[in-house]
């Protein structure tokens, strides 16, 4: 019905996700009730943090001094979710109410955003059938 890889850091400082997936079969709340399952015992076996990893996109091109490119970027979270669910997956993890920690991307040229932004959600979303697949929506 459901599953993730588990990451474990040295020291049991951090536990963290890979993947995860559920089926269309399964009944709704799965993930909800899969992180919740993996907090206690993460926390039983002494972790001290857990890491949700990223929500990408989220905060770029908000602020009033953003580059043209970085406000396409921000149009493609809010209105590509039928490239990727970009504000589902965000709001899904705030839920758990996570302390947000800035990530950055590099890329060589200006021009060339858009493709690394297209490589690395193929990357968050598992490859290209789950990327390009149809969402259902979060639980």
């Amino acid at each position: 019905m459901a599953f993730a890889n588990v990451l474990t850091g040295p020291g049991r400082q951090e536990l963290s996700i890979d993947l995860m997936r559920y089926s269309r079969a399964a009944p709704e709340g799965v993930m909800d009730y899969l992180f919740v399952k993996l907090l206690q015992w993460g926390k039983a076996e002494g972790y001290a943090t857990f890491n949700f990893g990223m929500a990408p996109l989220a905060s770029v091109g908000e602020f009033s001094g953003a580059r043209l490119w970085e406000k396409l970027a921000h149009l493609l979270f809010r209105h590509g979710e039928g490239l990727y669910n970009f504000q589902g997956l965000r709001a899904y993890k705030a839920k758990f109410h996570p302390a947000w920690v800035p990530r950055y991307m590099a890329y060589p040229e200006f021009w060339e955003w858009p493709l690394a932004v297209v490589q690395v959600s193929v990357l968050i979303a598992g490859g290209w059938r789950s990327f390009l697949q149809p969402r259902r929506g979060t639980s």
